[in-house]
């Protein structure tokens, strides 16, 4: 009975990560040996994405004013943001002090023999046409759009201040608010009823379009890069989960990361996975003011994977044309260009062709050099934004510690306003209520 009972336990817990595994793995096998079929199949791939990309710009702005605007104590509001900032800053500083030691250890470009073919890179932006378009936009229905997150969120941001000046969460915009984060979230669980189908098919069409290019000039590159990933996976993600509550953190982040992870390796988008990162920090315990926060702010600005993918990128492009990947400089100037092109431009439309552009030019490579890391682009980017979105849930868990202390997993209130250990309530529950 107890043996039953834990195989139980253990599906209700990792259910939904088993059955999004299960419909890729379906998927993919439909790709191999079918690719005609899978390439079918793509309509039903699309539908379920293009819902997670509907629902993507009214969850970042309602949760994000609703946040702020409920927000009474804007000292806690200051330290969510600078906790925020701190995170993003550190663990990028990691992943890029990382992929430095890995690529002079295992070269992405070694035994790599590529036909360079002519491209164009396309017209240089200066650096102030950058900066403003990855912050605004110039017409307020440009605001909706995905490709344009960075301004939306500051846009919610000053919108929540603005509220909370005018009522807060008690006044009837504030409760609008409130409710309509509600609606959004039980419609991403409507959404998510149907993602191993709508993964199983995308992953079917993706196999079958582009498969044989896995086995490629690239296939070097790919044998380095991601077992770096599943490595900073291994062993930075549980120390962070440590930083953030210790081991009852490390458990609750092993227990909920699967879900998010999985959603945004077949997506490959951050953006469409922050509905489920939503889900997983509520989950996890994470305070909703902090998620609400961090989670959309993450979306653009924390990448992690990104960072990796970039250095690997300009690593892989130095062994191509046989420049040494080596010096202080060479160092600086390529976390500088990762970082920019990671935080920054990953708000503007075209971002990451951007970032690849702002590669080729800062580093004087060829054009011809472009549609070389383009291509590796597509290839990094399961792994990368895997990393991306996996990594904001234990940024909200590692911010919720610089805002509430080590111990905030273990506090819940009960009634009378006492403070008691999370798990000590569950045991009290099961006592009273279960036989």
């Amino acid at each position: 009975m107890a043996t039953q009972t834990g195989k139980q336990s253990l599906w209700q817990q990792y259910k939904t990560p088993i059955l999004l595994l299960g419909g890729i793995a379906i998927g993919s096998l439909i790709g191999v040996i079918s690719p005609g079929l899978g390439q079918t199949l793509k309509p039903i791939g699309d539908i379920f994405l293009n819902l997670l990309f509907t629902i993507v710009v009214p969850l970042v702005f309602v949760s994000i004013a609703c946040a702020v605007g409920s927000m009474a104590n804007m000292n806690r509001l200051g330290k969510i943001l600078g906790g925020t900032v701190a995170v993003f800053l550190g663990t990028g500083a990691v992943a890029a002090a990382c992929v430095l030691v890995w690529v002079n250890l295992f070269s992405p470009s070694a035994g790599t023999n590529i036909q360079l073919a002519a491209a164009e890179v396309g017209e240089a932006q200066t650096a102030a046409q950058m900066i403003v378009g990855s912050l605004t936009v110039s017409d307020f229905p440009e605001l909706w759009s995905k490709s344009h997150m960075l301004p939306l969120i500051i846009f919610a941001i000053i919108m929540g201040f603005c509220v909370a000046s005018c009522g807060g969460e008690n006044s009837p915009v504030g409760k609008l608010l409130a409710n309509l984060n509600d609606i959004i979230m039980k419609f991403v669980g409507v959404i998510m009823t149907i993602a191993p189908l709508g993964l199983g098919a995308y992953f079917a069409n993706l196999i079958g379009e582009f498969g044989p290019q896995l086995l490629s000039d690239y296939g070097r590159s790919m044998v380095v890069y991601y077992p770096l990933c599943l490595l900073y996976v291994v062993i930075f993600f549980p120390l962070y989960a440590l930083f953030a509550g210790g081991k009852p953190a490390l458990n609750r982040m092993l227990k909920y990361i699967f879900t998010p992870a999985v959603t945004a390796f077949a997506t490959q988008s951050s953006a469409a996975t922050l509905p489920v990162n939503k889900e997983a920090c509520d989950a996890i315990g994470v305070p909703k003011d902090v998620s609400d926060l961090v989670l959309p702010m993450g979306c653009t600005m924390h990448m992690d994977g990104s960072v990796l993918s970039s250095i690997v990128k300009i690593a892989f492009l130095f062994g191509i044309f046989d420049m040494p990947f080596t010096g202080v400089g060479t160092y600086a100037m390529a976390i500088a260009v990762a970082i920019l092109s990671s935080f920054v431009l990953s708000g503007a439309p075209g971002g990451g062709l951007v970032g690849e552009m702002l590669i080729v030019s800062m580093f004087g490579f060829p054009a011809e050099a472009f549609p070389l890391i383009a291509t590796l682009g597509f290839l990094f980017d399961p792994a990368a934004t895997c990393l991306n979105a996996a990594g904001d849930t234990i940024a909200s868990m590692m911010v919720t510690r610089l805002v509430e202390g080590k111990n905030w997993l273990e506090k819940k209130t009960v009634p009378g306003g006492a403070k008691r250990p999370a798990y000590k309530s569950v045991i009290l529950l099961k006592r009273r209520y279960l036989p």
